[in-house]
């Protein structure tokens, strides 16, 4: 492999020699390998990644076609979007873990809802994207139309009716650059998120009805096409940052094609790399080491794995960083 130029990937080189230092750089250059060899790559989102403003590097990851496919929560895709639109409203709190439920209540009163030491404003955040957000599904359920949560939300960024709302630079906007590229993705349990949840008080109230947005099931039956049209050659790598569904659901779609629908030659996912906290002492999915996969017939015998322990607000910024030469 070329020595790297970037400053970032040689202080990279140069410092990270063990243990988890050292595994994120193989999983780097594991990475950088199986995009070399003509492989695709999923990058599977947890947790509150947006929120942590990842976006200023994954943007540019998407920009450069270095991912191929997201899998993400419901919040993942959403928060992107309210920190393009209401950055100067958020709040941080430098010593969350010193809060009464006093101050908590305090917050809640004042409409501010947390994420570990960052406050999203209510109104300047979620009620910005429902007002237009609105508009556009009742307008696709007038014309008969169905689409997928993260259709809904291309179409808000594509329409460019927030673009006198931007307050950070939208190049550090990964949803900004996945529509613009038409980047694939599926939310798995879209309605455990705040959209998700406005969308449901709409059906609830007789406005929407359910199916004019596209279930989860919808996304896997997609998700398995997509899977199965793109594993030839080096196949699909998987980049998973946390656990959870946004994790498992894409991961599923390889045991499924081959176990459930009992297809042949079905390859299994070519490249993984977790980034987690969590442990497997009380059966976590999330902490799970890559060997516990290959029972459940998601990686092969010899996929290229790597576990990287630690927090990956710090460690896929990096990564990314390695992967785009800074």
């Amino acid at each position: 492999m070329e020595q790297k130029e970037g400053p970032i990937s040689q202080f990279m080189e140069k410092n990270y020699l063990h243990f988890n230092a050292a595994t994120v750089v193989d999983a780097a250059k594991g990475y950088e390998a199986h995009l070399t060899a003509g492989g695709k790559m999923l990058i599977s989102l947890a947790g509150a990644m947006s929120t942590a403003e990842l976006g200023i590097s994954l943007a540019e990851m998407i920009r450069q076609g270095k991912v191929d496919i997201i899998s993400c929560t419901g919040a993942n895709l959403e928060e992107d979007i309210m920190n393009l639109v209401a950055h100067s409203h958020y709040k941080r709190i430098p010593n969350y873990r010193d809060l009464s439920p006093q101050d908590e209540w305090d917050l809640l009163q004042n409409k501010y809802n947390r994420v570990t030491d960052t406050c999203i404003p209510e109104e300047e955040a979620f009620r910005k994207i429902q007002t237009h957000i609105e508009k556009i599904w009742k307008d696709a359920e007038t014309a008969g139309e169905r689409f997928f949560p993260h259709e809904y939300m291309y179409k808000l960024i594509l329409s460019r009716v927030l673009e006198d709302e931007y307050e950070i630079d939208p190049k550090n906007s990964w949803m900004v650059a996945a529509a613009e590229r038409n980047l694939p993705i599926v939310v798995p349990g879209w309605e455990d998120s705040t959209m998700g949840n406005i969308f449901a008080s709409y059906v609830i109230k007789g406005e929407l009805k359910a199916s004019t947005v596209k279930s989860g099931i919808e996304y896997m039956v997609w998700l398995a096409d997509f899977y199965e049209k793109n594993t030839v050659g080096h196949g699909i790598g998987f980049f998973q940052i946390g656990g959870g569904i946004a994790g498992d659901f894409a991961m599923c779609v390889a045991p499924m094609l081959e176990q459930d629908l009992e297809k042949d030659n079905i390859q299994k996912w070519r490249y993984y790399c977790q980034i987690t906290d969590s442990t497997t002492s009380y059966g976590s999915y999330s902490g799970c080491i890559p060997n516990e996969k290959i029972t459940w017939g998601k990686l092969d015998i010899d996929t290229p794995s790597y576990f990287i322990e630690s927090d990956a607000t710090i460690v896929a910024p990096l990564i990314f960083s390695w992967i785009l030469n800074h």
